[in-house]
């Protein structure tokens, strides 16, 4: 049964506002008519359950537990227990809630009589796009133990690149919240206490005095339309991102940033290759495999430059030739799948391929912290030198005026 509101008139034509539960919107008309009411409108009024259970809805799994689960699967299923009964305990021991939830759902499915990769396919926008294919493969290969091993081997270096990128990059993230806050602050409520006392004393004030002061009243008395404007640019530029086309080339363009780029790039081979490495050592198929990892380089450009070469491949072209035709990655990425190719070692050299770009990712981060450190560091002090000026300079026409 669902709840609908109605606005109806009665046979007085009283207006009248009704909540009526009904099985459809057709009933409810139908029941309203038989009374001779006049419909205005109808609606159907959303339940507390419903409200509780959108809130409640899951987002993407983190990777921390995904690493987490697959080690916690394989040690299970190594030690005979089934997965229905698996994914039981693991729904009550989980302690991310998100995560919980999913696998709850997940153990209702199994005991309806859908397979495992069917309950992941039920829930597959929360989890990575390879872990439906591993899953696949593992069912079809009767080696679901030893996939949920290779998994867990590959989320937790993920995880722990994820981490040294994160953790890189909070100091210039804090460091650049901190002066912007002391920027503000000294703007706001520092400005206007020396200005009211040169101005005061009578003294002229400097043309960039009354610029930063200028600067300081529309802060003061536009602060809500600012965050107003902040707030709807930050929704805007999200809500664009979701477009593949402007995603493209916003990527396309980070691409052409030197520092940018060679990170970037880095980082993209790394998941690639040993993503990759684990879904073809797995038994999926190379195409499927492209198409998995094409989702998971986290740049748009990049990501058709692998679906391009995986047409290539499709067509009858090897890996290595469609990975240098199209330009994907460093040299040294085709040049060592082409070996192993010719080796029959695939697997093996893609993953020695994502250690090498672990550790250039690590130094790359190394350096471009840095280089961002004192850059920053010296811009801030620059505009903070500059606030401070325009309010110490008054100062000294004020002290000559005395004399």
């Amino acid at each position: 049964m669902t709840l609908y509101k109605c606005r109806v008139f009665n046979s007085s034509g009283e207006k009248l506002v009704l909540k009526i539960d009904g099985f459809s919107e057709e009933d409810i008309l139908a029941d309203l008519r038989k009374n001779n009411f006049i419909i205005s409108d109808i609606k159907k009024l959303r339940k507390l359950s419903d409200v509780i259970h959108a809130m409640q809805k899951p987002g993407k799994i983190k990777l921390k537990e995904l690493s987490m689960f697959c080690r916690q699967m394989n040690s299970m299923l190594k030690s005979g227990i089934n997965i229905e009964k698996c994914i039981e305990i693991l729904s009550i021991q989980t302690e991310d809630k998100n995560f919980r939830i999913v696998l709850k759902n997940m153990h209702k499915k199994l005991l309806t009589g859908s397979t495992f990769s069917e309950a992941v396919e039920s829930n597959k926008e929360l989890f990575p796009a390879m872990f439906l294919s591993m899953i696949q493969a593992g069912e079809l290969s009767g080696n679901m133990e030893l996939v949920m091993g290779r998994l867990a081997v590959q989320y937790g270096k993920e995880y722990k690149t994820e981490s040294k990128v994160k953790s890189a990059m909070t100091y210039p993230i804090v460091l650049a919240v901190v002066a912007t806050v002391v920027v503000i602050f000294l703007l706001v409520n520092v400005m206007p206490t020396f200005v009211d006392l040169y101005q005061s004393s009578g003294v002229a004030l400097p043309y960039v005095t009354r610029i930063m002061l200028k600067f300081s009243n529309w802060l003061q008395n536009c602060w809500q339309i600012i965050a107003l404007s902040a707030l709807i640019s930050v929704l805007f530029i999200m809500r664009l991102m979701k477009n593949e086309n402007v995603k493209y080339k916003i990527d396309s363009f980070k691409l052409r940033m030197p520092l940018y780029r060679t990170l970037k790039v880095k980082l993209a081979a790394s998941r690639f290759s040993r993503t990759l490495s684990t879904l073809v050592e797995s038994g999926v198929p190379l195409l499927s495999g492209l198409e998995a990892v094409s989702t998971i380089v986290g740049n748009e450009k990049i990501k058709r430059l692998i679906l391009c070469a995986r047409e290539d491949v499709r067509k009858g072209s090897s890996l290595s030739c469609s990975l240098r035709n199209n330009n994907v990655f460093p040299p040294m990425v085709h040049n060592m799948i082409k070996i192993g190719e010719e080796s029959g070692e695939l697997e093996d050299v893609l993953d020695k391929t994502a250690d090498f770009y672990d550790e250039e990712v690590e130094n790359s981060i190394q350096k471009l912290v840095a280089l961002i450190e004192p850059v920053m560091i010296v811009l801030m002090a620059a505009i903070i030198g500059f606030i401070m000026l325009a309010m110490i300079t008054p100062m000294f026409d004020m002290i000559n005026t005395v004399q």
